[in-house]
């Protein structure tokens, strides 16, 4: 539709329209844009471990032994029905339909788990980020892991095994990255079970797209509703904002676990960082969350918006950021044929961006 605009009129259009909806720009590499406007795209998405571990975690919690089993069994029966590999190709899919520069994913799991030494028949040995790439990869794309950080790791009982990661890709074709990084936060709950520790942290790549310089991240902050957890939030929040302050344009990427308004929300806004559906979808709620633990319901009924796209130094005209946002995920026609019934690709919904840059002076 804009193909036959120049830069300077493109970005013009983007600084009148901005303040009615969002721009919705065709889907060219952000390279076509040359030294003029340029486009930088990037997508989030929470990969979904595949089953209730808070429930499985509070099991393990509990003084008595006893309901310990019944949960990994009933956890492992929901691992399988969600089926990692069948989702792993519908968001590589997505990925390709999106072409982001990079993609911020959180919940990406190893799980190993045997309990035949326990005289129960199950096995099954899951790590997402290979399964992910081997689907990207069957679609000629060549993402590559710029970072990864280590969250959660659960060990509980023998035979059983759980490590939770960030991770940041990017399109190695697109993008030069010149640094790397991943980082554990200082405020963690820690051990919460026997064998099982909940730590959280982030990932960072400065990466050149077309001889400019952005500043990539994403990050996984704490989850729940217990008193107290949301200023863990937002003190995870404050130690991220410190660790990126600079002036290279930077994009985070993220579930952060918390809504629009809230401690954590403020910590961001306030080192900066500006919402990037808040601006460009205003009066739009964006719920991305959540799903049924087994991926089953056939109607997203999202209530919460906790994933989010926040950028700062990508401003020009008096706007805080131009372009245009898409929930994905969200939509019935999302879902995937699963081993046992349709199922969606995660329990959350991601979000794709592509955010537009003046013309280099």
């Amino acid at each position: 539709m804009y193909r036959h605009i120049g830069p300077l009129a493109l970005l013009t259009l983007a600084l009148a329209c901005a303040d009615q909806n969002p721009l919705d720009l065709p889907a060219e590499p952000a390279d076509a844009a040359g030294a003029g406007v340029q486009r930088v795209a990037v997508l989030t998405r929470n990969l979904y471990v595949g089953a209730d571990v808070d429930a499985v975690i509070a099991a393990l919690a509990s003084p008595s032994p006893d309901d310990d089993i019944a949960a990994l069994t009933t956890a492992i029966g929901t691992l399988q029905r969600t089926d990692f590999p069948t989702r792993a190709r519908a968001i590589a899919g997505e990925i390709a339909r999106a072409r982001p520069h990079a993609v911020g994913l959180q919940e990406v799991s190893d799980i190993d788990i045997d309990l035949t030494p326990l005289q129960i028949p199950v096995t099954l040995s899951l790590h997402f980020l290979p399964i992910l790439q081997q689907a990207l990869a069957e679609r000629g794309l060549n993402y590559t892991v710029a970072a990864t950080v280590k969250n959660i790791e659960a060990n509980p009982i023998t035979g059983v095994s759980l490590v939770d990661y960030d991770a940041l890709l990017v399109d190695a074709d697109r993008v030069q990255v010149t640094a790397a990084g991943s980082h554990t936060y200082a405020l963690n709950i820690g051990q919460v079970a026997p064998g099982v520790i909940l730590k959280r942290g982030w990932v960072t790549a400065t990466g050149t797209i077309n001889g400019r310089a952005y500043v990539f991240a994403s990050t996984h902050l704490e989850s729940g509703n217990a008193p107290g957890l949301d200023q863990l939030r937002a003190g995870q929040a404050s130690e991220l904002a410190a660790a990126l302050a600079t002036t290279t344009p930077t994009i985070l990427l993220g579930d952060l676990n918390d809504q629009p308004g809230s401690p954590m929300y403020q910590v961001l806004a306030g080192a900066g960082f500006a919402d990037v559906w808040g601006t460009l979808r205003p009066g739009a709620a964006g719920y991305t969350c959540c799903h049924l633990a087994d991926l089953s319901d056939h109607v997203a009924g999202f209530t919460q918006r906790l994933d989010y796209v926040l950028a700062r130094g990508l401003g020009a005209g008096g706007k805080p950021v131009l372009g245009s946002i898409t929930r994905i995920g969200g939509e019935p026609a999302d879902r995937v044929d699963g081993p046992a019934g349709s199922i969606w690709p995660s329990d959350h919904a991601g979000l794709a961006a592509e955010l537009l840059l003046p013309p280099v002076p």
